[in-house]
């Protein structure tokens, strides 16, 4: 595979952990690339949780997964990524993904914030089970998210090791502040 976009360096790592019957969230649905993935991983035994604050993503997300013919196993809410422990329980999720900064596209105005994106990361690790894995893109290029990269960056790397690896890794010779891929992965 050639595509070195870190959506697609991500999902290789989601295509490894995602099994038939997971419960699976994409915490930014965006225009439903990941719910779409993690929806065919998850299979007709699996639920996919989506979330989204913006009406047009939850537009063009469900279109896709219809398009596309994506099991019926997901749910779409128009709801912050800060509230997805009201749908999921603890220790019941094998995948969450977060893709931060704004959609594609859409509003750069309607950008993820770091107090709800922390508050989602913490809900998540409480969601996660053994072994559960959160996939995390950071973007902070142009008009988007330099004080929510930073704080998120710092809240990571106070983790209790015992419990969480982060693997951090970088576009490193890349120009103009490129997206930083982060995983982490309930010990």
């Amino acid at each position: 595979m050639n595509n070195y976009q870190i959506t697609q360096w991500c999902a290789r790592f989601i295509r490894e952990q995602v099994k038939p019957g997971d419960i699976c969230i994409d915490a930014t649905m965006g225009n439903g690339n990941d719910t779409l993935l993690l929806s065919t991983l998850a299979g007709s035994a699996g639920k996919v949780l989506a979330f989204d604050i913006q009406e047009s993503a939850l537009r063009r997300t469900e279109e896709r997964l219809r398009k596309d013919g994506a099991p019926e196993n997901w749910s779409l809410f128009l709801e912050s990524h800060a509230h997805m422990s009201r749908y999921a329980g603890p220790g019941s999720v094998s995948c969450i993904v977060f893709n931060l900064g704004y959609l594609p596209g859409g509003d750069h105005s309607m950008a993820t914030r770091s107090d709800s994106t922390i508050q989602a990361l913490e809900q998540s690790l409480i969601l996660l089970k053994k072994g559960g894995l959160v996939s995390l893109c950071i973007y902070s290029g142009g008009d988007s998210g330099f004080e929510e990269r930073d704080a998120v960056l710092s809240w990571l790397s106070g983790l209790d090791p015992r419990k969480y690896l982060v693997i951090r890794s970088d576009y490193y010779n890349r120009p103009n502040n490129p997206p930083i891929p982060v995983l982490i992965i309930r010990l």
